[in-house]
């Protein structure tokens, strides 16, 4: 049986900071109206990459630094040099330090509030505190391995803290929260109520959705993402691969760019229409968009690294300057930098079978007609859903059933597959394989090089 409750965040949307009681408010606002009625465990999922500085008390010493806080780039960048360059941040840890990581904000906080940073004896993410409150705040603090890779001080690799980094960036030691298996229960309320690890919102996504080894997921967001399940973690010295480790044991190796849907959005501006004119107006052109390209790097890009370039449009002729050809090869540029960031995953050994595509774009027509090609794989459209928290409460149903003796430590409970479209590339794949081959000498061209070519 499934229920669920919501309760507006007063946080707005473009802060970077917030009160954590805040979120507690809100936990108890959704929950309110006997929807826990009945229930004998809980999962909590939250936002990656939050930090929250605690006193030796246990008090917040300042709020909560939010993952979309860009102030700590500077600060990553100095701990990338502090520690003897990237490779030695991906011998340590699996990642290079960027601005979104505990880390650089522990760093940005020693350098800019430095009594904020004295008074710091602890450091928890969104997700560890939440449990931790649920409980009563016992002198165990716990997370779980998806939370701890994404902060920059632990391994998923090794598996294991490097307390020497938390000190390098904030001045001192502070306190960090054990590491829970996906299996393991956090603690049970004094009513009996089972709290499991909980982890971060895109490992609590992935398994909800039920990815597995051989799937990928493509997020159409502003910016972009290719997450992938692994069997191992992914050392990465070239800052493209950020190795998360996921809710069941196994590796999320990510790679991020910088623009997604933004690039259709300003092409559609450009335009006079919107996303669904947008994709209308693709349709009515062909693969290749008449020898149109576009390089969706809009805003700098972050995969390959050009973090100071700009877009470009390439092959301009008489008969390619109409509308539904720029639409097109906005659609077609957008995907074709998506797949040359799951190429950098299957450089590393990463098998990619069956992409999952998430995000409002998803839905768009275009998006659909030009996916499965140019990824060259399945492509499954899941319906729409609230799949962070639908994985963490198959987490606290796993933790239930192996509390209880009915399930095996090491093998998550069977979850019913989300509804989706399932679309093939069919005989489409040379096509796929010509658009990105257009788009590839392009962007060589325009950027030798990028990708160490």
């Amino acid at each position: 049986m499934l229920r669920q409750g919501y309760a507006p965040h007063p946080v707005e949307a473009k802060s970077t900071e917030a009160d954590p009681q805040v979120w507690l408010l809100s936990l108890g606002e959704a929950a309110a109206g006997g929807l826990l009625e009945g229930v004998q465990a809980i999962g909590v999922s939250a936002q990656q990459h939050g930090m929250i500085p605690l006193d030796a008390h246990g008090s917040v010493v300042r709020p909560a630094l939010l993952g979309n806080d860009k102030r700590a780039q500077v600060a990553a960048a100095d701990l990338v040099d502090a520690l003897g360059g990237r490779q030695a941040w991906a011998e340590a840890v699996g990642s290079v330090p960027t601005a979104p990581q505990p880390v650089a904000k522990l760093r940005w906080l020693a350098r800019n509030e430095p009594e904020s940073a004295q008074r710091t004896a602890a450091v928890m993410q969104p997700h560890d505190w939440l449990v931790w409150q649920l409980l009563g705040r016992p002198a165990r603090r716990t997370t779980d391995r998806g939370a701890a890779s994404g902060t920059g001080y632990w391994s998923a690799v090794t598996g294991s803290y490097r307390p020497d980094l938390v000190e390098l960036a904030l001045g001192h030691h502070a306190a960090l929260p054990e590491v829970l298996g996906p299996s393991e229960a956090a603690g049970t309320t004094p009513e009996g109520l089972l709290i499991s690890a909980g982890t971060g919102e895109t490992m609590a996504a992935a398994f909800g959705l039920g990815v597995a080894a051989g799937d990928a997921v493509v997020s159409l967001g502003a910016s972009g993402s290719v997450m992938a399940v692994h069997h191992e973690g992914l050392a990465d010295s070239s800052g493209l691969i950020t190795s998360f480790a996921d809710a069941t044991g196994m590796h999320l190796p990510v790679v991020h760019t910088l623009n997604a849907v933004r690039a259709l959005r300003g092409t559609a501006d450009l335009l006079g229409t919107d996303l669904d004119g947008l994709s209308e107006l693709a349709l009515k052109s062909s693969p290749g968009s008449y020898g149109l390209v576009l390089l969706p790097y809009l805003e700098g890009e972050r995969t390959p690294q050009l973090p100071h370039t700009a877009g470009t449009l390439s092959g301009l002729r008489r008969e390619s300057m109409k509308p539904e050809h720029l639409a097109r090869a906005a659609f077609e540029g957008m995907l074709c930098s998506l797949a040359d960031a799951m190429d950098v995953l299957r450089a590393r050994g990463v098998e990619v079978r069956r992409v999952f595509l998430l995000g409002a774009a998803a839905e768009l027509p275009a998006v659909q007609a030009a996916a499965p090609a140019i990824f060259g794989t399945q492509v499954v459209v899941p319906q729409p859903a609230e799949y962070a928290a639908l994985g963490a409460a198959r987490q606290a149903a796993w933790a239930l059933g192996v509390a209880r003796g009915t399930l095996a430590p090491h093998s998550p409970p069977a979850w019913q597959g989300a509804a989706a479209q399932v679309l093939e590339p069919g005989d489409e794949l040379a096509v796929g394989q010509a658009v990105r081959q257009q788009y590839g000498a392009t962007r060589d061209q325009i950027h030798p090089g990028a990708f160490g070519a």
